[in-house]
């Protein structure tokens, strides 16, 4: 696993998102209470990268984020989407440090956007 550094905790709100370009993906972070979250920022419905303006929520148990364009809902931990499981987005690992977020990227992954 290949960590990359993102930003500060305290750069991310309570509740909201930020998209950060990692290994050459755009990945959508969230900050729940002091969770965190990493998963594409790309909406496979809508096809753009918009998941890190999205609402955060919850369904029971299961937190989530709702695209802000079509409302579509991911969950945080799986990438699954809420009404259909056969349809996910990628999640990463993410990890707090001294304050400071990473995010992971396997390191196979990672050698493929070089080449």
């Amino acid at each position: 696993m290949k960590w990359v550094r993102v930003c500060r905790m305290e750069d991310i709100l309570p509740g909201l998102g930020v998209c950060a370009l990692v290994e050459g993906r755009q990945v959508a972070i969230f900050r729940v209470g002091q969770r965190l979250f990493a998963l594409s920022n790309f909406d496979p419905f809508t096809r753009a990268n918009v998941l890190s303006r999205g609402l955060v929520g919850s369904k029971g148990e299961r937190l989530y984020v709702a695209s802000p364009l079509l409302k579509h809902r991911f969950d945080l931990e799986s990438g699954e989407y809420l009404d259909d499981p056969s349809v996910r987005v990628p999640v990463y690992a993410v990890k707090l440090e001294e304050g400071d977020v990473w995010v992971g990227v396997p390191v196979s992954e990672a050698a493929k956007v070089g080449t």
